[in-house]
């Protein structure tokens, strides 16, 4: 896994990744995502968002481009223009910041469903897609996210854990499951990532895990392991951050 890019390469050569988020409530998930991919080594990582949300947005960091959309929240208006826009992407993420808005839930469902390149799917989008079919993605549900997608409680013993979230996953579906040690499977292989630690409980680590993830993939199209580094690498940030710094 490297993070060096290549000489000789044209802008947008080394990955393009969207990120899909953000309302009133939770402005700041979306903008973590995006500059997660960004520090993954890709050339371009954009913020779709509401508006005024992507306005706010712009004030974090000169690395992060916006794209501004109408409205105070994603709803099926929207629809049309965001799936022409991500045309030119590698990796959507989806799910950070979105909010509970039932239109927005409708948003998410036809997006999931039309829009064909590999997708990080996180937080609020697991509340829209029960009924969906969900096909060259990487899934990153904690447990309660999981019980809101399948309606499936996860048992504590961890291969057992394994044995479920298996049955879910398949090579075009992989499962990132988050918790003390992450399970991250295609169902033919598991993985047990048992970097980081107590004090990534925090809100916005689950943002930069899919930022993370969405970076890898845009530079290997690789799910599975993708999703195996992404936890990795997470993980020992976190625990570099806790030799440093301490908890809090």
């Amino acid at each position: 896994m490297t993070f060096l890019k290549k000489r000789g390469q044209h802008k947008g050569e080394n990955g393009r990744v969207l990120a899909i988020g953000g309302c009133t409530d939770y402005i700041g998930a979306p903008a973590l995502a995006a500059l997660a991919a960004l520090r993954t080594g890709i050339d371009l990582s954009i913020v779709a968002a509401p508006e005024n949300i992507a306005w706010t947005i712009n004030t974090y960091s000169p690395d992060l481009i916006t794209k501004k959309f109408e409205g105070e929240f994603f709803n099926w208006d929207n629809l049309k223009d965001v799936i022409e826009y991500a045309e030119d992407f590698d990796v959507i993420i989806i799910g950070n910041g979105l909010g509970t808005e039932p239109s927005t839930f409708d948003f998410v469902e036809e997006i999931i469903e039309r829009i064909p390149q590999p997708k990080v799917i996180d937080a609020d989008a697991f509340k829209a897609l029960k009924d969906v079919e969900i096909v060259n993605a990487v899934l990153t549900p904690h447990e309660k996210e999981f019980k809101i997608l399948t309606e499936e409680k996860l048992p504590t013993d961890i291969k057992k854990r394994a044995s479920l979230l298996k049955h879910y996953a398949d090579k075009r579906k992989v499962f990132l499951l988050k918790g003390p040690t992450d399970i991250i499977t295609d169902r033919e292989n598991i993985h047990y990532n048992k970097t980081g630690n107590s004090g990534m409980t925090v809100g916005g680590t689950g943002d930069i895990l899919a930022g993370i993830t969405a970076g890898l993939i845009a530079q290997s199209n690789d799910l599975f392991n993708s999703a195996v580094n992404a936890a990795k690498l997470n993980g020992k940030i976190g625990d570099y951050l806790l030799k440093k710094k301490g908890i809090g």
